[in-house]
């Protein structure tokens, strides 16, 4: 039988949380998961209060772990991430889906996420604890706790692109997504659906490093592949994934992020 618990705030849900319970957020994955008859949790966690706040922060920037899509594509400060909310699903799971949420989506989803990792973010838990987004993506499977929020800076006019390649246009579930964050001396490439998590690409990085000129993309494109590892699926092939990922990184390099 399955059963709900609310508590009055995220940290105390944080307590509630373990193999057999999902937290409830806007509930896209999780009401999904019922629906299916998923046997493998008999608990839901909820919380009467989560933060969607969306403002400056020492490290640059904010967004709270319940902020949805929908915030995210109303807030003025994040306008280089509309293209990202806009590019997940319509306007009613736009409403429901947040940004914690997004950190722990499965293949083929977790858009939100590859771009967040782009920007080299970094995620507050409910207890205190912070941490690069980067190691909860690694380990997001056997976590503790709750997100609470996340936290970054804010890019360089332009220098943030990101690209969703899907069969079904717009709100079709992507085959691959791309984000790249063209930070001088320090660029992030970031694939979406080429690993089990949200990835980055260190041979694209590595020839992006000291710029982004015809010879730098070429060096990228050929070497984009390094680190990562793609999976046959219902939409792709472990192949095609690979044939069309340097191609649609040279695009994104080339042309910007048109989704």
């Amino acid at each position: 039988m399955l059963s709900v618990e609310t508590f009055p705030t995220l940290q105390e849900a944080a307590g509630a949380v373990g193999p057999r319970a999902k937290f409830l957020g806007g509930g896209t994955l999780v009401m999904r998961a019922v629906s299916y008859g998923d046997q493998s949790f008999e608990k839901i966690v909820r919380a009467k209060t989560v933060d969607r706040a969306i403002g400056s922060h020492a490290a640059g920037l904010r967004v709270g772990a319940g902020a949805t899509m929908a915030d995210v594509l109303a807030a003025r400060d994040l306008e280089f991430l509309h293209p990202v909310a806009r590019a997940i699903g319509g306007p009613a799971i736009r409403n429901m889906a947040t940004v914690g949420g997004n950190l722990f989506a499965p293949n083929p989803y977790g858009d939100f996420a590859a771009a967040l990792l782009a920007l080299d973010a970094s995620v507050e838990m409910a207890d205190g604890r912070t941490m690069p987004l980067a190691d909860l993506l690694a380990t997001r499977d056997h976590v503790t706790g709750l997100v609470a929020g996340v936290v970054f800076q804010r890019p360089e006019s332009s220098a943030f692109r990101f690209r969703k390649i899907s069969r079904v246009k717009p709100k079709g579930v992507p085959v691959i997504s791309i984000a790249v964050h063209l930070k001088r001396g320090d660029p992030r490439v970031v694939f979406g659906n080429m690993a089990p998590v949200p990835a980055r690409s260190v041979g694209a990085e590595r020839a992006l490093a000291n710029g982004s000129d015809g010879a730098a993309i070429d060096a990228a494109c050929a070497a984009c592949l390094e680190g990562l590892a793609p999976e046959d699926d219902a939409l792709a092939t472990e192949w095609y994934r690979r044939e069309v990922a340097p191609i649609h990184l040279r695009r994104l390099l080339e042309d910007g992020g048109q989704i």
